[in-house]
Order: C-alpha cells, then structure tokens, then sequence
C-alpha cells in the first residue's frame, strides 16, 4: 500500500521540493495551504518536475491556527514539517515571532501524535545549534545547542532555537508512538519550482539584477534545496534516525566566492554581478542608519563558525553535492523562470 506523507507548507520553496520528490519516489501526498487557491499553483509548480499522476491532494492548515490539522493529519503515514508561520521575519515581533514558531510545531505534533503518525520530521536550522557568536572558532555539530537566553541573540534565532526546544520537549512528554527527527539546513539554494516565494534563493536574483552593488564579508554553508529534501526522506525513513538531530549545512563558502562563481561562469548573463566586498564597518553602519533590515546580518560579519555534516552522513547516508554547482543551477533556473529583476 502506498505511503501518504503530509507536507506542511508545499507552496514554500523546500516545501514544493518535498512535494515534487516524494511525487518523484512513488509516494502519495497531502500538502497544507493556508489559502485553498494556492493548491493549483502548488500542483502546476511541482507537475514542472514529476506528474502527480492523481497522488497529490491538499489540505487547508495555518500554522497560527488549530482549525484544520487533524482532518490534515488523518490516515497520514509520516509528516514532513518544513513550514514557518506566517510573519516569521526580520521585522516580526520577537515575541510574536517565537510564540508563532513554538505554536506551530506543536500544533503539528499534536495532530500528529493523534492521528498516530509513525514519524515527523521538523525542519529547525543550523543557527539553533550554534554558539551564540558565529566569531566562536570551531565545528561544532548537533551535541550544540544555541542558548536561547543569549541578550545577543537575534530573534530569529531564539525563534528557532525554542521552536525545536520545544518540540522535542513535547516528544519527551508523549507516550505514543509517534517518533521525531529534525534537520538543521544551513543556507538553502538551487533551483527554483516558480518564480514565486524564493526565500533565501532571493539573494542570488539580486546578485544577478546587478541590484547587490557589492558583497558583505558573510559566510554561508550552501546546501542545495534537492540535497535537504534527500535528507528530511532519508531521516524520515531509517529507523535509526528516530529521535535524532541531523545539521545538513552543506560546503561553507563566502559569499564574494559566490559572487566570482556567478561572474565567472555564467557568460553575459553574469556580467552584472558585483564581487566587490563591502567593508565591515561600512556594513555596520549602512544598518545603524539608513538600511535597518542589515541589523540581523551584521553579527556575522567575519563568520568562523562552521558545522560537521559527519552524523548525517554516516547514519543516514547523506552526500550533498558542491556549493558552486548548487549556485550556478540557482542562477540558471532563475533566469529560466524569469525571476531576476531587469
């Protein structure tokens, strides 16, 4: 009999990759929209990639809200749980922002729990196991959690960090057979489904738009959103993943490395990104006075810390590919799907 997993959020950027790949590997799926008209958008965005072929159907979920997760979550096999509330952002309040992120986890876990779900798989994020300052010299791996008492913290991260806290706690708490894992990505990027909700891929279109008049001196560990698909099935499937933290960061590279890629490899199409690197201290001061938005990113300026992938590859097989090539097949689905600003 076929396996129904539940996707939550599948009109997001990971979210239509675990739709299209669970498609792609014989699975039947159920998805969440917040909104009922985005289903055909969704199904039109994945059927670029994989036929449905009658396995995709749809329910309408809001994180925010406990309406419609148990009819959700019924007759579900395994949940993938890749959504983020709405509001979740830079300008969110921090209050707001971890109440929103705690409540949906829980909601989810709990409509699971009740439909007696075997697996859900969470995505949390690096920055929830990570020193508290990205200055900290060192790998460090899943062993780490953020302090999310941290006065520095941004709130995104504590968002995070409590979000999965949270979580795990529940777990801890329930005696039925429902089972968690969560996966921590690093900088999401690859190709795109639409031109719609590019999330972090979004900063590529503007490296390409000529708009990003040059680059801070920021650190990303790439991975690819096919490779952090591949991990959240692979967690969801082996049965030593149960109750397990897996980082999937992928190759760390800086992002005026980024920017050469883009410049050097891809022809005139490339000729518009800049690889000059804006200083620190310019950084800090275009987000103190005229670019607030720059504030979150500017604790990472210089960035030291990185993360070990070695738990993921060894438990569950993980092999993710190279960061240029995942940058250089962003760029080009970008351009493909006219995402990039004229």
């Amino acid at each position: 009999m076929t396996e129904l997993v539940l996707v939550t959020g599948g009109s997001g950027y990971i979210g239509g990759w675990c739709v299209a790949e669970l498609l792609r590997r014989g699975y039947a799926v159920r998805t969440t929209v917040r909104d009922p008209g985005k289903a055909e958008a969704v199904a039109q965005a994945v059927s670029g990639v994989v036929d449905p072929a009658g396995r995709l159907s749809f329910a309408v979920a809001d994180l925010t809200s406990d309406d419609g997760w148990d009819a959700a979550t019924k007759d579900v096999d395994r949940v993938l749980h890749v959504a983020s509330p709405l509001g979740v952002t830079a300008g969110s309040d921090p209050r707001a922002m971890i109440a929103a992120a705690e409540g949906g986890a829980l909601r989810v876990l709990r409509a699971s729990a009740a439909a007696g779900v075997r697996r859900v798989v969470m995505t949390s994020a690096a920055n929830a196991s990570s020193p508290s300052s990205y200055a900290t010299e060192g790998v460090t791996d899943e062993t780490l959690w953020t302090d999310p008492d941290d006065p520095t913290l941004i709130p995104y991260r504590r968002s995070k960090t409590l979000a999965e806290r949270a979580a795990w706690d529940f777990i801890a708490g329930h005696d039925g057979p429902t089972e968690l894992t969560t996966v921590l990505p690093g900088a999401v990027f690859g190709p795109v489904l639409t031109a719609g909700n590019l999330g972090s891929v979004g900063i590529v279109a503007r490296m390409l738009s000529g708009r990003m008049r040059g680059v801070p001196r920021i650190g990303l560990e790439v991975v690819d959103v096919r490779d952090l698909v591949d991990a959240h099935i692979l967690a969801m499937v082996a049965p030593e993943a149960a109750g397990q933290r897996f980082l999937a960061t992928g190759e760390f590279l800086w992002m005026a490395e980024m920017a050469r890629v883009l410049h050097d490899e891809l022809g005139p199409e490339g000729s518009r990104v800049s690889t000059r690197q804006i200083p620190d201290v310019a950084v800090r001061l275009l987000a103190r006075f005229k670019e607030p938005s720059l504030r979150e990113i500017t604790p990472a300026l210089g960035r030291r810390n990185r993360h070990s992938t070695e738990k993921a590859r060894r438990v569950l097989g993980w092999q993710p590919r190279p960061a240029r090539e995942t940058v250089l097949d962003c760029a080009r689905s970008l351009l493909a799907h006219g995402a990039v600003p004229a």
